[in-house]
């Protein structure tokens, strides 16, 4: 089981889609927790301010470090050592092996910042990691902490109805995922590969590593040069390149 606590000025913008589909199941199930926290909470002064203009100018305000610090300190479990997240463009790139790495922690606790940034001191001593979903600018933290929660929740064993789904998937083996057929076998002339039906699995398992490595180099050729293929992956990969197979 992972607790997920998030540290939000907006935290009813994450209660839609958190309580919906597997997110909502998990729940249910006792699989994930899941904090939604106001950081306004721990605001003291009489209008609850979470920031304010940045020291030197500049345009836009800062998070103050104050109701962070506070709001860390209530949400902390005695009995577990959290993981603190900073959500940051700043930050390294999100990708399925950091949420298996993060996937291996009990409890994360998620910081979403608002307005220009937040106070320096939030990243240097109150964060543990800095995770950015990608090079572009949002409002805010919140969409980036639902995407790590579902990226993350999918990898606790029970969350997923067969755990071998999140083994399969694009980037869990360093691949894109092979193409995915259901039925009716034709549709307007356009047929499932004939290898789906046929019952041989051991074929169709050879069919879906080609056809993975296959959309991996036409896709995201960048992939291919971290994953380890075998000596056969080695071979089918010219005969791809060639038009072989």
């Amino acid at each position: 089981m992972i607790r997920f606590d998030v540290l939000s000025i907006f935290p009813a913008m994450l209660n839609s889609p958190l309580n919906f589909s597997l997110l909502k199941k998990a729940q249910e199930k006792g699989l994930i927790e899941i904090g939604l926290h106001d950081i306004r909470d721990w605001a003291h002064d009489k209008h609850h301010m979470t920031d304010d203009a940045p020291y030197g100018g500049g345009c836009g305000m800062v998070m103050k470090v104050e109701p962070v610090a506070r709001a860390l300190s209530a949400v902390r479990r005695p009995d577990i050592q959290p993981l603190v997240v900073l959500m940051s463009p700043q930050g390294e790139r999100f990708n399925q092996k950091m949420a298996a790495e993060l996937a291996e922690f009990k409890h994360l606790i998620m910081i979403c910042g608002r307005y220009e940034g937040v106070d320096e001191r939030i990243r240097e001593h109150l964060s543990d990691r800095e995770i950015s979903i990608g090079d572009y600018i949002l409002t805010g933290g919140e969409l980036s902490a639902l995407v790590v929660i579902d990226a993350v929740s999918r990898l606790i064993p029970g969350v997923l109805g067969n755990d071998t789904s999140a083994r399969t998937e694009s980037f869990s083996q360093g691949l894109l995922e092979y193409p995915q057929y259901t039925r009716p076998a034709e549709y307007q002339g356009l047929r499932v590969p004939d290898v789906l039906v046929s019952g041989n699995h051991a074929q169709i398992e050879r069919w879906q590593r080609i056809e993975a490595i296959r959309r991996t180099w036409l896709r995201r050729p960048d992939l291919l040069e971290k994953v380890e293929l075998s000596g056969e992956d080695k071979k089918n990969m010219e005969k791809i390149k060639l038009g072989q197979i």
